[in-house]
């Protein structure tokens, strides 16, 4: 548990850190692109913390690490010289003036906490001393599931979007054709897995995190507040929602 809180400190200087970079843009939506390295650093200082890490340990780093490169990365270079997010822009309006000033607490900070509370499934199953099991191999196999989709779902919305003729259209293709919002599924699986190895290390009461992580996907800030207006915004959008799922894979509608 020691180690847990330890792992709060260089979250919150992440955090700092972030802040000071959106009052320079004046865009908060840099905090994006630190979400999944909030996660790295906890994880990487608790494997180095720990005396003598175990095999599941070393599993741990590598799937976090791999996730949260690949997350962070594609983050920034979709938003790189972009405009601030339509999510943080409603926030900024609810919340001037000094708005620049207030972010460091109701975006930065709150998502180093946030984060710092879903990383527990992480945290511990990397302080395990027990042999990797069944469990193990059942989460990375979610994990897996997980990241493909998440990568396919980003790589193909990044090549249709990149076409001119697509402006305002509706990507309903290739794993967006079983589900409107792949990337907040395969991310939902990756966040199971996780769960699933803590579980295998003993400490299924972690899971409380990834439980909530997959609640915020779905019912928060995830598929829920991007489908608030997209509707309006792209009316072929409402013809996607009646024949496609909103999460769960599945065939098309006819």
């Amino acid at each position: 548990m020691q180690i847990y809180f330890i792992t709060l400190l260089p979250m919150l200087a992440l955090a700092l850190f972030g802040w000071l970079l959106s009052l320079k843009s004046n865009n908060v939506t840099v905090v994006d692109s630190l979400w999944a390295m909030f996660f790295f650093i906890s994880t990487a200082i608790t494997f180095c913390l720990v005396s003598e890490p175990s095999e599941r340990a070393y599993l741990v780093l590598f799937l976090v690490t791999v996730w949260s490169f690949r997350l962070s990365t594609y983050l920034h270079v979709r938003n790189h010289n972009k405009t601030e997010d339509l999510r943080y822009q409603a926030i900024r309006a609810r919340n001037e003036p000094n708005f620049r000033y207030k972010s460091v607490y109701l975006v930065f900070v709150l998502q180093a906490f946030l984060s710092w509370f879903i990383s527990l499934p992480l945290n511990f199953a990397l302080q395990s001393t027990t042999s990797l099991n069944a469990l193990d191999w059942l989460g990375l196999s979610v994990w897996v599931i997980g990241i493909c989709f998440q990568v396919t779902g980003d790589t193909q919305l990044k090549h249709f979007k990149a076409k001119p003729e697509n402006k305002g259209k509706v990507l309903d293709q290739g794993v967006w054709r079983y589900t409107r919002h792949p990337n907040y599924f395969g991310e939902s699986c990756i966040w199971l897995g996780y769960g699933m190895i803590a579980v295998a290390a003993g400490f299924w009461w972690t899971t409380i995190s990834s439980v909530l992580m997959i609640y915020l996907l779905v019912k928060v800030t995830g598929v829920k507040l991007l489908e608030a207006d997209i509707a309006e915004r792209r009316p072929a959008y409402k013809t996607y929602i009646l024949k496609t799922n909103a999460f769960f894979p599945w065939f098309p509608k006819s």
